[in-house]
């Protein structure tokens, strides 16, 4: 079957046209074709899907991917892809190409202390010609102290800290974030992409019913499901002794001299059990047909009616046989993991569109959407389909986030804004993700996006009362400078400061105070509550514009009682 002369080289040696051969345990080192065998392949490292896929020469099933790993049989295989143009090479160029945008509320942030800024500025050069004017003479050291004063130092000076927390509390929640930044887009989220197997699904399929022929007694059919499991160490095949059981029909006791165990292989794509002349087996609709075809049996109508039903509600099948005469049909699923709808009705009621991915056909993928419960799914997905989707709702103006686990969800992951990477899944998804979810669960979505949301009111109180508090130190200062050469400006001299030289240095000494007096509140941050923005804004400009205001009054007059002592 073989060429003769085998040898062993290096995988990068490997050039699009060489053969190599992989058995059991090994693990593919290039793209490329099965030119002879059949092998069950595990593709998880590659897809994120935990169920193994069968490869063989010929038809559209003959591709195989670098890093994926031979799980049975053997193959040889030809190099299809030159060095750098492999699958993973694509996707590291989709993420190399992959670029997350500013959000609104760091645009919106920027300009406003930009703007802000620049207003302070102006009014400090405008105020050397307004100091002639008025015969006040103004000094460089007053200059430079009044800029320090007013321009917005104070949340300047809060935004690491606030991020930093927001960081903390993520972590407390057993996720990593490698920025501030992701918490803070968390808050604002408009959409979640999630990958199906393992996120919203257990990963594993599960044995749900038995559905034995009709001419077939149940407890007959369910024992032979049992003893074509005995074998099987397949998380399947653990369901289906569990599902018999339930339905009190106990695992035998067998004496192994007597019994031949048959081993799954992709060519077979059946597993099962011989003993005392009874030939039983389990597998695949086609596989299973076929053998019982080649027996010169009749394959029953029912059976195919059955199987083409468990299809239609997207789930999944295996046939048995008993001397090559059909017993019934085992009904598997994907089990959805418990409280998920829960979860994304409360997404939901964020504001947050649920998006499923998978690469399920979409018969397959339409009915796990609607048994989970999300808004959209996106069915044969390939890795530039996912990312398509996020540019698509990012070029809406809308904030995306992307969970997965595998090294095809890399390129969305880096693309999205908040790319949040299963611990369990490749390296390449966690690198390419700004979050790791430690605990592998989907839902920790809810938690991230309400620490995003307290993030986001933090910094929207704090920056509040930064803006109030600096123009409270404007009208607390330059009505001191010009008092004595403009009696007018007597009206606006609310805080009655002792003398300009005073009001300016107590004015510095309180910037310096209320920074440190204000991070506490930055890493504990504000309560969060589920208010709308109006109420929110309302909220904020009462509390913490108004206190913003209040506050340096106050502090600047009791710090200029003190300072006048020396002046």
């Amino acid at each position: 079957m073989y060429v003769n002369e085998v040898k062993i080289v290096p995988s990068s040696q490997l050039m699009k046209g060489d053969f190599f051969i992989c058995e059991a345990g090994d693990t593919i080192p290039m793209d490329g074709e099965i030119v002879e065998g059949i092998a069950t392949i595990d593709e998880s490292a590659i897809t994120g899907e935990s169920a193994p896929v069968i490869r063989e020469s010929g038809g559209d099933k003959s591709s195989v991917t670098g890093g994926t790993k031979v799980l049975s049989d053997k193959i040889k295989v030809r190099v299809t892809t030159e060095p750098g143009e492999s699958f993973l090479d694509k996707m590291i160029a989709l993420v190399e190409g992959a670029s997350r945008q500013k959000t609104p509320n760091e645009i919106a942030l920027t300009i406003l202390l930009a703007g802000f800024t620049l207003i302070f500025i102006i009014v400090c050069v405008t105020l050397k010609p307004f100091g002639d004017y008025a015969n006040t003479p103004i000094t460089i050291a007053a200059f430079i102290s009044l800029f320090v004063c007013l321009i917005p130092t104070t949340i300047g000076g809060l935004l690491s800290a606030i991020g930093i927390a927001g960081m903390d509390r993520a972590l407390r929640a057993n996720v990593i974030t490698k920025s501030g930044k992701a918490v803070e887009t968390a808050g604002d989220l408009d959409t979640l992409l999630l990958d199906k197997t393992g996120t919203i699904t257990i990963g594993n399929r599960k044995a749900t019913h038995f559905w034995p022929e009709k001419d077939v007694d149940e407890n007959v059919f369910t024992e032979a499901c049992v003893l074509a499991s005995i074998a099987d160490e397949t998380p399947e095949g653990k369901s289906i002794i569990e599902l018999a059981e339930a339905k009190n029909i106990k695992k035998p006791t067998l004496q192994n001299d007597k019994v031949k165990f048959i081993a799954f292989t992709a060519e077979t794509r059946s597993s099962g059990i011989d003993m005392d002349g009874i030939k039983i087996r389990k597998g695949a609709f086609d596989a299973i047909k076929n053998k019982i075809l080649k027996a010169g049996n009749s394959f029953p109508a029912g059976t195919e009616e059955r199987v083409r039903l468990i299809s239609s509600d997207g789930e999944h099948h295996l046939v048995v046989s008993q001397n090559d005469k059909v017993l019934g049909v085992i009904e598997l699923q994907d089990l959805i993991k418990p409280g998920i709808q829960e979860r994304f009705d409360r997404l939901r009621k964020m504001g947050v569109k649920t998006v499923m991915v998978t690469g399920d056909n979409p018969l397959t993928a339409k009915f796990i959407a609607e048994k989970a419960g999300v808004d959209d799914f996106i069915a044969e997905a390939r890795p530039e389909d996912k990312m398509n989707y996020i540019k698509k709702e990012q070029q809406g103006g809308k904030l995306v986030a992307m969970m997965g686990d595998g090294t095809n969800d890399a390129p969305a992951l880096a693309q999205a804004d908040v790319g949040v990477a299963m611990n369990s899944g490749t390296a390449a998804a966690k690198e390419a993700g700004n979050m790791v979810d430690l605990d592998n669960d989907p839902t920790k979505l809810i938690e991230i996006v309400e620490i995003g949301k307290q993030l986001l009111m933090t910094r929207g109180t704090l920056t509040t009362f930064s803006i109030a508090n600096d123009v409270a130190k404007y009208f607390a200062i330059v009505p001191a400078l010009f008092i004595a050469s403009i009696p007018a400006l007597q009206g606006l001299n609310i805080m009655q400061l002792h003398s300009p030289e005073s009001a300016i240095l107590s004015a510095i000494i309180f910037n310096a105070i209320i920074i440190p007096l204000l991070i506490p509140l930055a890493l504990r941050g504000v309560a969060y509550k589920p208010i709308g923005a109006s109420l929110l804004l309302r909220r904020n400009l009462l509390i913490y514009g108004l206190g913003g205001v209040i506050v340096p009054f106050i502090g600047i007059k009791l710090i200029d009682l003190l300072v006048s002592i020396w002046f």
